[in-house]
């Protein structure tokens, strides 16, 4: 059968076969942001049909859209949520203390940073955990139908399960410094804390897992300069291999973002279960050059996701050095169907719209793959 759509390619290749080409599929979420943010698009846009109309025009596949299928209801505590210009605060009162936490709007950069952490200290874990043992889901799924009518052939339509308890933790409550400091101090505290976490998260995954997309990421945003194999296998990997499993078991697919450097960890998490490892960074601006990708990962089955750096898209890297990078990894990538030609991580804010639309000519003409 001829394969013809983005979608075809891309479907063919997770479930083990060789498409006619290699699949680009590219996040453009990001920059879409910024073109909302400085009056170049219409506030609904990400979410309205010209948004999945804009992906096909600039002739890349699309998958990547930021949605939890569930909403989050937070039972006996006092929550209070209020905005102070650019800052957006959060207070939780609970029976065994108050956490609050802050994150930053950074206009020019379109994005939003924590400048505040619900935790800062041990004693803050007791209220932390209550939060989590006091934390219900319910499933919220109108958007994964609304995007299953969008999408057609450009794409396949992907939902999040919550992240790991301890990258719940190191990305978005505690940070990394905090996270390190418990666990040489009372990591009998820490593992209490994650367990808490653990059980509340195993809920609101068995929603994503009903939920209609056909991938399921687990969006760790890891990179292994923060957290190293020790953590991994620690905190990280049974949470990992008991989702992988229970995504392939309804017949979905698995992945996990990672988007930071890769020696550290891409082998361990290659052997996890994932279906794909997505928004890979390659050097020179990650660690690990595409040709060594494979020979790191140490698992012929996962496929590979990424090998455009976000900055590519940008003037601030030359014409001439955005084909030759192109080219070389389209060089890689077509060697045999391993491989999705993605973006790593996103089109950022001073994305150049002919580099996208390039990426698409130079895969057409020539991502086919190799005798």
């Amino acid at each position: 059968m001829r394969v013809t759509t983005d979608r075809e390619r891309l479907l063919r290749l997770l479930g083990g076969g060789t498409p006619d080409r290699v699949p680009w599929f590219g996040d453009l979420d990001y920059w879409a942001t910024s073109l909302i943010g400085r009056g170049l698009k219409p506030k609904d846009f990400k979410v309205s049909d010209a948004y999945i109309e804009w992906h096909r025009d600039l002739g890349v596949g699309f998958y990547l859209q930021g949605y939890f299928p569930f909403k989050t209801v937070i039972e006996n505590c006092r929550v209070s949520e209020w905005k102070e210009g650019p800052a957006r605060r959060r207070k939780i009162e609970t029976p065994h203390g108050v956490l609050t936490e802050t994150w930053t709007w950074l206009p020019d950069s379109f994005s939003e940073a924590p400048t505040e952490r619900l935790i800062k200290s041990p004693p803050d874990l007791k209220a932390y955990r209550y939060l989590f043992e006091n934390t219900r889901y319910e499933p919220d799924y109108a958007f994964a139908e609304l995007r299953r009518r969008q999408v057609g052939g450009m794409g396949v339509v992907l939902c999040y399960l919550p992240k790991s308890p301890f990258m719940q933790m190191v990305a978005l409550d505690a940070g990394i410094l905090a996270v390190t400091e418990i666990f040489a101090d009372d990591p009998g505290q820490l593992a209490e804390t994650l367990a808490a976490v653990r059980q509340a998260h195993d809920r609101a995954a068995w929603l994503a897992l009903e939920s209609p997309a056909e991938v399921l990421m687990i969006p760790e945003n890891l990179s292994s300069e923060v957290v190293g194999p020790r953590f991994h296998e620690l905190f990280m990997r049974n949470y990992h291999e008991t989702w992988t499993g229970r995504i392939g078991a309804v017949d979905k697919f698995s992945c996990i973002h990672l988007d930071g450097t890769l020696r550290g960890l891409l082998r361990q998490v290659c052997s996890a279960g994932f279906t794909f490892i997505e928004a890979m960074t390659p050097a020179p601006v990650g660690d690990l050059d595409v040709e060594r990708w494979a020979e790191w990962s140490g698992n012929e089955a996962t496929i590979l996701w990424g090998g455009l750096p976000g900055l590519y898209f940008t003037d601030k890297v030359s014409d001439a050095e955005f084909e030759r990078h192109v080219r070389s990894v389209l060089k890689v990538m077509t060697s045999r169907p391993r491989y999705v030609l993605g973006v790593a991580d996103q089109v950022p804010p001073d994305g150049l719209e002919r580099r996208v639309r390039r990426v698409g000519e130079l895969v057409a003409a020539g991502g086919g793959y190799r005798p």
